[in-house]
């Protein structure tokens, strides 16, 4: 018996199979979804500035009476920084998705899924990954102008 004003933990967490349960299972199912690609688009925005930083100054060398940097070596390791970032993102955020998915299909939860774990599937997974094989690629790119 739980002490007086505490509820014992099996019933704090009891889930209630309703159509309410079902569609908020539904809304967390899509926000899990939109975070997932806000930190695809925030990884994007990273490697394709990074990208853009290392060739503009690898073309601004090319530009008569262009002033040289002070640092020459600097827009490259800060490229390679947000091109590193962008990938490192990308693989945080599928580790947080797949932990958040295991948790929302674990136990009660998927009784008020109301289907099956193959019934909701995107490819959104897939394009993190397409997207961090193309940042690894820009990556060691920019790596060979070092």
């Amino acid at each position: 018996m739980a002490e007086s004003g505490t509820t014992p933990a099996s019933s704090r967490s009891e889930v209630r199979v309703t159509s309410d349960s079902h569609f908020g299972w539904l809304r967390t199912r899509l926000s899990v979804e939109r975070t997932m690609m806000s930190w695809i688009r925030t990884a994007v925005a990273l490697i394709g500035f990074g990208f853009t930083i290392v060739q503009f100054f690898e073309r601004l060398k090319d530009i008569p009476g262009a002033t040289p940097p002070r640092y020459p070596n600097a827009p490259l390791y800060l490229g390679l920084g947000l091109i590193f970032c962008g990938i490192m993102a990308l693989v945080i955020s599928i580790w947080q998705y797949r932990w958040i998915l295991r948790y929302m299909w674990s136990g009660d939860f998927a009784r008020i899924a109301g289907m099956t774990k193959e019934g909701l599937q995107t490819p959104v997974v897939a394009i993190a990954v397409l997207l961090m094989c193309i940042g690894l690629f820009a990556f060691f790119a920019v790596l060979r102008l070092v």
